[in-house]
């Protein structure tokens, strides 16, 4: 079997530093809060070249605290891209504000710049730049269109830890940027987990304050605010990945490159492209093909395990029926034709072959 994602081959790697951290926590009884959590804080910060991260309970919980920090008048409208996990538009719509939805690029599926402009209104307030896959956004044209219109650009890093433009990494590139450390994650947790990051110390503590029924100081509740805080446990467990996470993407890379070589020229399959100075962290490898689910079940008789992220587009959901958003043309035709192949460091080169041969005997045969 050739897994899409193996954690217990990652724990097996890392075993000694992992159960060394989570024996300390229990020692020192630091579930809530505590030295991991700092530590975890300021390292996770310094990686991202940010300078503040906050750590909370989940990634879509560090949307939600990055809009409501941002205090947007009530049913302001923001706009996110139309191929993404639910949590992306669902934070904008739990903090009383209006999804805009808006296409994505055919060649890197992060948000088409020129759909972008053509759906601000004046009640537009924010966009939220989903760096999917892995594939930063086009940071410095949303920076340029956000100045234009007076927006704020919140960054959704789910999918992008370690992802860099322009030599820089993604998070603190826009106003905020907010993380996940679901456990399938390129930096994974062992339960949920996220963060916030951003460069503005006012937006960071405001945002800690939401994150923590509205305090810094212990019963000095400022403002009323919520339960969300990264527990101790997952910060030694992610303190301990975070030190892997670089040699984690170079290789996620180098697999990347290698489906690339082997599955380049193919008729009818569509392979990712790499668009501009980025380093792509490849959270997924996604390929496109007219006759996906038949690909799929190929791939599965010969133990080979894919994803398909996303099946149904946001617009299309029955959550957003009410939008009307009919005129996404590329996302809303797209999303029968994606599937993910096997990524991750659990992957040899032998398995990637088998991939590949896999697909290239799969094409001769339809």
């Amino acid at each position: 079997m050739i897994k899409f994602v193996d954690l217990y081959h990652q724990y097996q790697t890392i075993k000694t530093e992992i159960d060394g951290a989570i024996l300390t926590t229990i020692e020192q009884s630091a579930f809530i809060g505590g030295a991991s959590v700092k530590s975890f804080e300021a390292a996770f910060a310094d990686y991202q070249q940010a300078a503040h991260c906050v750590g909370v309970a989940n990634g879509t919980d560090a949307l939600e605290i990055a809009i409501e920090a941002l205090g947007f008048p009530s049913g302001s409208e923001i706009i996110v891209p139309a191929n993404s996990f639910i949590s992306s538009a669902e934070a904008v719509t739990r903090c009383g504000h209006r999804v805009v939805f808006a296409d994505i690029n055919p060649a890197t599926y992060t948000l088409n710049l020129l759909d972008v402009e053509k759906r601000i209104t004046n009640n537009t307030k924010a966009i939220i730049a989903v760096h999917l896959y892995g594939h930063p956004c086009d940071i410095d044209g949303l920076k340029v269109m956000a100045a234009a219109h007076n927006l704020k650009l919140i960054e959704d890093c789910a999918q992008a830890h370690g992802g860099e433009y322009k030599g820089r990494r993604v998070g603190a590139l826009g106003d905020i940027g907010a993380f996940s450390f679901y456990p399938g994650k390129n930096l994974g947790a062992y339960g949920d987990g996220g963060a916030i990051m951003t460069n503005d110390y006012n937006l960071a503590t405001r945002c800690r304050m939401i994150a923590n029924h509205g305090r810094i100081d212990k019963y000095n509740h400022l403002i009323e605010g919520r339960n969300s805080r990264l527990d101790g446990l997952q910060a030694a467990i992610l303190n301990v990945k975070l030190k892997h996470l670089d040699g984690w993407i170079d290789r996620r890379n180098a697999l990347a490159q290698r489906y690339y070589t082997g599955l380049r020229g193919i008729k009818g399959l569509v392979l990712p492209v790499i668009d501009g100075d980025v380093r792509h962290a490849f959270h997924l490898f996604v390929v496109r093909l007219d006759n996906r689910n038949s690909l799929k079940d190929y791939l599965a008789e010969r133990a080979i395990e894919t994803g398909i992220h996303y099946p149904i587009a946001l617009p299309k959901l029955a959550a957003y029926e009410y939008l009307g958003s009919k005129d996404i043309n590329f996302a809303n035709n797209i999303d029968a034709t994606l599937l993910s192949l096997p990524m991750g460091e659990h992957v040899t080169d032998s398995d990637a072959d088998n991939v590949i041969n896999a697909i290239i005997s799969f094409f001769r045969e339809v």
